[in-house]
């Protein structure tokens, strides 16, 4: 390792979940129980879907109440939370359907609820989003990808809810692959991505590489002069997508019929209403930031009862 960061290691859930817990309890706890609920009182909660869809994330309930318990400093065996599972995660959900059952003290339940349904809601919707995206495009070779256009500190299970709604991740960190764009260009010194594509072959031989280009031209002189792994087409539309993949496949069946071509990529600002028209170019995959970056949270709810 040639950087000062190599000994990082990200958050644990727990670590992740406690802060997230204690940005909602800090400083005084939950005021409103406090006044109103015995600290003893024991109730159930149901988690239930308020629509269809996919659901995603349900590891976060287990460490979410049983975070907020010790936070809470409850230590009799009945206080302990006890949680039920009734679906995995990529399950369909139905309007109605309970996801999980939780019985802990009254606190827990109320304490938890927030962090635990917005954790939730949020990994549930990417998963819904995704699954709409990629049956729309189901008919055609195209494979749906994410970014790291993600939630801060939220990336491994953001991916994870795209992979429940039958997308691909695309690389999870700076680490998983080399993706040479044009700001490394710019601050490489030289608007060259095949000789970029070659340096950063030598320099990490075993790891996937891509390469973005912007327009036709940039794509033959890559292919001519390099050998990447993918390269991504960047704002190109559909017609300019449809002459790219015809001079690639044309190129490598005359010229390099012994070499197997980059997988191509599109990338740039599509949305539902572009992204059939993209696939149907005969790309192999299409990138999608707004899988992520501006998912519509999935509806669900946390019901309480008071056990006998």
């Amino acid at each position: 390792m040639d950087n000062a960061v190599s000994f990082l290691q990200p958050l644990s859930l727990d670590e992740r979940i406690r802060a997230a817990l204690i940005e909602d309890l800090h400083p005084r706890g939950d005021v409103t129980s406090q006044a109103l609920v015995p600290a003893e009182k024991i109730a159930r909660a149901e988690i239930r879907s308020k629509d269809d869809g996919v659901l995603a994330g349900v590891q976060v309930l287990e460490p979410v109440f049983r975070v907020t318990s010790e936070l809470l400093g409850e230590g009799s065996a009945a206080a302990q939370p006890h949680i039920q599972i009734h679906l995995n995660d990529g399950a369909r959900l139905k309007r109605g359907g309970v996801v999980a059952t939780i019985s802990a003290s009254a606190r827990t339940l109320l304490v938890g609820e927030r962090t635990a349904l917005n954790l939730i809601c949020r990994f549930s919707g990417i998963a819904t989003q995704t699954l709409q995206y990629a049956s729309m495009i189901s008919h055609t070779k195209a494979r749906l990808l994410d970014t790291r256009k993600t939630a801060p500190l939220w990336r491994d299970l953001d991916k994870h809810a795209v992979a429940c709604g039958g997308g691909l991740n695309h690389r999870h960190n700076l680490a998983d692959m080399v993706l040479i764009k044009d700001n490394h260009l710019a601050l490489w010194g030289a608007q060259d991505p095949a000789g970029a594509v070659n340096v950063a072959r030598k320099k990490f031989p075993n790891l996937p590489l891509e390469v973005e280009v912007v327009d036709l031209a940039g794509l033959q002189h890559v292919c001519r002069n390099s050998e990447p792994d993918f390269v991504l087409l960047d704002n190109f539309n559909a017609t300019r997508l449809r002459e790219a993949v015809s001079w690639c496949a044309d190129f490598f069946a005359r010229e390099k019929k012994n070499s197997r071509p980059p997988l191509l990529e599109a990338s740039g600002g599509i949305s539902l209403e572009t992204l059939v028209a993209i696939a149907e170019t005969g790309v192999d995959r299409i990138s999608v930031g707004a899988l992520t970056h501006s998912v519509k949270v999935f509806d669900m709810s946390l019901e309480i009862f008071l056990t006998p």
